[in-house]
């Protein structure tokens, strides 16, 4: 039975690898959302790009060098890697707007609410 998770494990590292860095990512964005949210008073938006950006930042580096290992054309591959990220962010500052502007949610559950989507 241990042979079989070792075997698994080794089959999906790079999957299991890059879901632990998604989370961590969203843990960092979240985090850096509520220190500026909460404890600096920066309007939500700003927040959540800051946010967001940062997620995306940590989310590549970690998978270029720690997880797939690719060095090459690591400028070029960081700002198809952003542009992606944009679409994201894009789609959080409008729920942002709907969630906190329209209904006057709270900023933490709106982000919270945010991230599952």
């Amino acid at each position: 039975m241990i042979d079989f998770f070792k075997s698994m494990l080794q089959k999906y590292r790079a999957f299991v690898v890059y879901c632990f860095i998604g989370v961590t990512g969203v843990c960092l964005d979240f985090l850096i959302y509520y220190i500026l949210t909460q404890m600096c008073d920066v309007h939500y938006q700003v927040a959540n790009a800051v946010g967001v950006s940062c997620g995306i930042c940590n989310n590549f580096f970690w998978n270029a060098f720690f997880n797939f290992k690719q060095k090459d054309r690591l400028l070029l591959r960081f700002c198809s890697f952003y542009c992606v990220g944009l679409l994201g962010l894009g789609i959080s500052a409008c729920l942002l707007w709907l969630f906190i502007g329209l209904f006057a949610w709270n900023e933490l559950f709106s982000k919270g609410m945010i991230i599952f989507v």
